[in-house]
């Protein structure tokens, strides 16, 4: 095999995005074989602007069925990329599943188990994991020469949305169409940075107000607290109506302070481990020198494009996946954590309780405006 044959189900505006790239060959180690879309009108534009010998199908189940693919990206609504994903995966089929990896973990926690019997690759789109500033605080952090995490703070509020996006469509901004809103929709790529750099939460207490700025049932304002297992704290906030939004990501540790932001990273170095410094200095008011510098970041912020050619190249050759598709699961924990936590008024632990969860969501399902979930 020299170029890997995908089918990209679903052709919404990511789906649509991905087969676009790879029909123009922006990706050298894939090609496009095939797409399928449940809505006809979709189907017959993509005919319009695919070119070459491309299988065009209603339905995922045809699509898998072709023998025209060797992989699929799964890019339809949330509730629908863990079902699909279990179909590829029993269909032979290696899987690069769309963000987030589902609705609740529950539901994901099977998809995982299949793709480990299948043996197939399974890998997740999330492609921020390619910007070179969040790999190069993942290293620091990693690294360990800045020391143990103290605190971590998140500010993601420049999402905004009017309400002309939300009324687009029946199904969106409602429990049962999308299973949430700012967290399920907009910030799986941002809580997954949270978790790929920081490390997953011991436990959360989070405030999701649901329709607080906007014409919606689900959350669009979101404050939460969290504590780590080394005893760190966070605060993650986010909102779909903040104008203008901020987006800086702080992570204090004992020998200094990584700051994100306006597509800078800066390093406050300390010259003295801070726990060491606090118990051996004689004066209360000292502090140690600190030096500030612009951290220079090198690579490309390849992006989607990076995701699939690093998929592509997995299955191809062995090559180690940007995002494994199981990693999936951890952000959508925490997600679910933080609505949780606020449908019962009380802290919860991670890994949560899955089975409270499933029942809490369903019943925001029962009384969603819109009653069958997008994509059935």
């Amino acid at each position: 095999m020299s170029k890997l044959r995908i089918g990209v189900i679903g052709m919404g505006n990511m789906g649509s995005d991905h087969a676009k790239k790879l029909n123009k060959g922006i990706v050298p180690e894939a090609e496009l074989t095939a797409v399928s879309e449940m809505d006809g009108k979709r189907l017959e534009d993509a005919k319009t602007y695919l070119q070459g010998d491309i299988g065009y199908f209603a339905t995922p189940d045809e699509l898998m069925d072709s023998g025209l693919c060797d992989a699929v990206i799964i890019a339809t609504p949330h509730y629908d990329h863990p079902r699909l994903a279990i179909m590829a995966f029993t269909k032979g089929l290696h899987v690069l599943c769309e963000k987030p990896a589902g609705v609740y973990t529950k539901q994901v926690r099977e998809m995982n188990e299949k793709a480990r019997e299948s043996g197939r690759i399974f890998g997740m789109m999330f492609n921020q994991r390619t910007n070179p500033m969040y790999r190069k605080m993942h290293e620091l952090v990693h690294s360990g020469e800045l020391g143990a995490i103290k605190r971590v703070n998140w500010i993601i509020t420049d999402w905004y949305r009017s309400q002309a996006y939300y009324d687009s469509g029946s199904w969106r901004a409602t429990w049962a169409g999308e299973g949430g809103g700012v967290l399920i929709n907009q910030c799986p790529h941002n809580i997954d940075l949270l978790q790929w750099i920081c490390g997953m939460p011991a436990q959360v207490r989070a405030f999701c107000h649901e329709g607080k700025w906007h014409n919606i049932e689900v959350e669009d304002d979101v404050t939460a607290y969290m504590e780590f297992p080394n005893g760190a704290t966070g605060v993650f906030v986010t909102t779909t109506a903040d104008l203008p939004g901020t987006n800086r990501l702080e992570i204090t540790l004992e020998m200094g302070k990584l700051v994100c932001e306006n597509n800078t990273l800066t390093l406050h170095k300390l010259s003295q481990n801070e726990r060491e410094y606090c118990f051996t200095t004689k004066d209360g008011f000292a502090k140690p020198p600190v030096e500030m510098s612009v951290i220079e970041t090198q690579g490309d912020n390849s992006q989607h494009t990076g995701i699939i050619a690093s998929f592509a190249k997995a299955v191809l050759d062995g090559a180690p996946l940007i995002a494994d598709g199981e990693e999936g699961i951890n952000s959508l924990m925490l997600s679910n954590a933080m609505h949780l936590s606020s449908w019962i008024g009380d802290t919860v632990a991670l890994p949560i309780d899955e089975d409270l969860f499933l029942e809490e969501l369903n019943k925001r399902i029962a009384a969603s405006k819109h009653k069958v979930t997008a994509g059935s």
